[in-house]
């Protein structure tokens, strides 16, 4: 149930949380009357704050200590900050430098967007890579590589690749598999990759005297390319700076949360399910402690946004860090490289 606060409350647990954030350290009333100038002596401050912790907000670790703020207090000092702040230009020119032009393999890409968030928020950084099923392609390419084998080349609409090495039961020249590209290009152009494999398993079942060979063996060979991709059914997630947790003074005291915490970063699939859920919003997307639901992160939040292609979002990406983060700056970081990424992919 949601608890109404007065306007000195708010602005007493506004303080701090942002004095918390930037100290790690429990807040006391002295610190809260020099920086807010409410007027207030420390003992009305200490009354108020001990109403914070009797509905939730803050927690006392013992009695001759300060305040510290809960996973309540930062729901609230996030909903209550209004508009995302901007980035400095040099930040904004930094992301844009960071994703090179010649960069087209999709693993490669999100390497670089990982590396960037972690660099930028002194956090994790994560990306998941697009559902391979569900991406629009422009087209395919087999090339030969040596006899009996040949890599199957995908390009996404976002121009960017996908890639896979497969052995071929015909030591076909690249003048045949170019022959079986321009058929499978026009037939299957512009098509998800979930929906090309579902019109060549139909197409295999139809009568074989309605193909030539060049026809029945374009359709092995995108058939053998494409069973491949069932193997990436659950997804990919890719975590930069992992590490940076390390430094952080809520886990770098306590070897059991750090080791649940790399516990956790190693089990994707359940990264992934959080993933499907942001995947569907528009726009920051903020978790807080326990309201992630993976058990070995209630000490963590994680701030995240989609990146699309077009109006068809692809991915998401985003920092995790302890719940006592710069949640501005985090959010945007998130959006600004959310929005880089989303505009290259757009217009490659």
């Amino acid at each position: 149930m949601e608890i109404k606060l007065s306007e000195r409350a708010e602005i007493i647990l506004r303080t701090v949380v942002q004095n918390y954030i930037g100290t790690a350290e429990p807040v006391g009333s002295r610190t809260i009357a020099k920086m807010t100038h409410l007027g207030l002596s420390p003992a009305t401050i200490r009354n108020v704050m001990s109403d914070l912790e009797d509905t939730g907000y803050l927690s006392q670790p013992h009695t001759s200590a300060g305040r510290m703020p809960t996973d309540l207090a930062y729901r609230f000092y996030v909903d209550s900050l209004g508009e995302i702040p901007p980035l400095a230009r040099e930040e904004l020119e930094r992301i844009e430098r960071s994703f090179p032009a010649g960069v087209r393999e999709i693993e490669d890409l999100m390497e670089v967007t990982s590396r960037l968030l972690s660099f930028l928020s002194q956090q994790a950084g994560l990306v998941s890579l697009p559902d391979i099923r569900s991406v629009v392609f422009k087209h395919l390419e087999f090339i030969r590589l040596r006899p009996y084998q040949a890599m199957a080349v995908f390009v996404a609409e976002s121009g960017i690749l996908h890639s896979r090495i497969i052995k071929l039961d015909e030591d076909f020249t690249q003048e045949k598999l170019d022959q079986m590209t321009g058929y499978l290009n026009a037939e299957f152009g512009g098509m998800s990759l979930h929906r090309i494999r579902n019109k060549i398993v139909k197409r295999m079942a139809l009568e074989k005297e309605q193909y030539d060979q060049l026809l029945m063996n374009a359709m092995r060979l995108s058939q053998k390319a494409l069973a491949q991709e069932e193997n990436l059914e659950g997804g990919q997630v890719i975590l930069g700076g992992a590490t940076n947790i390390l430094s952080q003074p809520e886990f770098s005291a306590d070897v059991d949360k750090m080791r649940s915490i790399f516990s956790a970063f190693e089990d994707k699939s359940r990264l992934l399910k959080i993933i499907d859920r942001v995947l569907q919003e528009h726009g920051v997307s903020i978790l807080i402690g326990a309201e992630n639901e993976i058990q070995e992160m209630r000490n963590c939040s994680l701030v995240m946004h989609p990146y699309t292609c077009g109006d068809r979002a692809l991915g998401v990406l985003g920092v995790i860090g302890p719940t006592r983060m710069e949640y501005p700056r985090m959010m945007a970081v998130v959006a600004a490289t959310a929005h880089t990424l989303s505009r290259l992919l757009t217009e490659r």
